[in-house]
């Protein structure tokens, strides 16, 4: 795993390309960083913020106060201030004299990341709706925090563009991704021995994420468009970036990996939705197959779906000229016979953390950067040749400015588009 600097990939030039299309991103002037502090001692404390206080953010919480007794969560985000109260609460019951939350460190909003950033603290964890990552990554970075950014980065290409350029200009501040599996000490275990060649030379991969449905929230009267948006944010591309890069992105990230960090070079699929078919659904997909294929041969083909009553799996399947991997079944069986893990498996939520606290407290900086940029844009690639039936190169797609999601952010209408229809337009 790559993670003190950012590689680019080999094919055609790929930074040329993603330094023209980070024009377009919403990036005005040139990221001028602060000192990075470094917490020598492990008896210095540090001060970490949340934005994002749903589930997800609040349990990054509790694994970043796992992580390292001498941290403290000390401020919170979100853009609705109940959420803010239930995460408040939820983190109080577990974290007790470590969370030193106030009321003024607390901020709501559709601006509520600049204030946390503006505020005491040495961390951020970003686990907001992912079409804010790039602009909060970006003032985090150039406010002199360390990050931990959860998946997807972007929910559109300008949106990857900028946070690559953000990561590429991070200097000594570490970037952690919340693509969790990196992490996993069993699935880094199954991944070197693939890499070493014990399965031989890999051919094609399968990703499987079939799962059933998630949670929705419902629609209140008092609420805008905009705010039942938001607080439904899964089921809207501009906010999500659909099922592809919400969730399937961490079967996606193991295919980039097994392929040595490097983006797939063509990609094709379908899609759609079958169940989720209401208008409270909004306009992703409920189901997608996509193929994906590499310069060197190796193709991936990869499904999600997200159904109630169906069977469900979630594995990579991985096969090579002298074996074959179940990756989340722990299991290689190739040239040295059939091997399992049987190690140490720890939270890799919390491990993830820890990683990141080690670095800030060593001074040895780790940058995440690269691989959830690519992963991500290969979720929003494959998302899009199912949305429009094409067949979709990557050195094509490095080049798309279409920007998701309104220009302005204010409480009121605001229509998210259709439901996508291959062939047209």
């Amino acid at each position: 795993m790559s993670q003190n600097k950012l590689v680019p990939a080999n094919r055609r030039s790929f930074l040329k390309q993603t330094a023209a299309a980070a024009a377009v991103a919403s990036v005005s002037s040139p990221l001028v960083l602060p000192a990075a502090g470094v917490h020598h001692s492990v008896d210095d404390v540090i001060k970490v913020g949340l934005v994002g206080c749903g589930g997800r953010g609040t349990g990054a919480a509790i694994n970043a106060a796992n992580a390292d007794p001498n941290v403290q969560i000390t401020a919170l985000a979100d853009a609705f201030g109940d959420r803010i109260k239930i995460c408040r609460e939820g983190l109080a019951g577990q974290l007790g004299e470590r969370l030193k939350v106030t009321d003024d460190t607390c901020f709501e909003g559709f601006d509520c990341h600049d204030k946390l950033i503006a505020s005491d603290v040495d961390v951020v964890l970003l686990c907001q709706p992912p079409h804010f990552r790039p602009e909060s990554l970006r003032a985090a970075i150039k406010a002199g925090k360390h990050v931990f950014c959860e998946k997807p980065v972007a929910v559109d290409v300008p949106g990857a563009m900028s946070v690559l350029e953000t990561c590429q200009n991070a200097g000594d501040l570490n970037i952690v991704s919340g693509l969790c599996w990196r992490y996993d000490l069993a699935v880094r275990e199954v991944m070197n021995r693939i890499q070493e060649g014990e399965i031989g030379r890999i051919v094609n991969i399968q990703e499987n994420y079939l799962t059933s449905e998630l949670w929705h929230r419902g629609r209140d009267p008092k609420w805008s468009e905009m705010e039942y948006q938001m607080r439904n944010w899964l089921y809207f591309a501009w906010l999500s970036g659909d099922i592809t890069a919400e969730q399937h992105i961490h079967s996606l990230d193991k295919a980039v990996w097994l392929n040595g960090d490097q983006p797939p070079a063509v990609c094709y699929g379908v899609g759609g939705r079958q169940k989720r078919t209401g208008a409270e659904f909004g306009n992703i997909y409920d189901h997608f197959g996509c193929v994906f294929e590499w310069e060197s041969g190796v193709r991936c083909f990869s499904f999600c779906r997200q159904m109630n009553g169906c069977f469900n799996e979630t594995d990579d399947h991985v096969f090579g000229t002298e074996g074959t991997a179940h990756v989340l079944k722990f299991q290689v069986n190739g040239k040295s016979g059939p091997w399992e893990y049987n190690g140490p498996k720890p939270s890799m939520y919390d491990v993830e953390h820890q990683f990141l606290f080690r670095a800030i407290r060593e001074g040895k900086p780790i940058n995440n950067g690269n691989y959830m940029v690519y992963s991500t844009m290969m979720a929003l690639m494959g998302r899009d040749a199912c949305y429009t039936g094409k067949r979709i190169k990557w050195e094509d797609y490095v080049k798309d400015t279409t920007r998701l999601g309104p220009t302005e952010y204010k409480f009121g209408d605001y229509d998210a588009g259709p439901v996508p229809i291959p062939g047209r337009g």
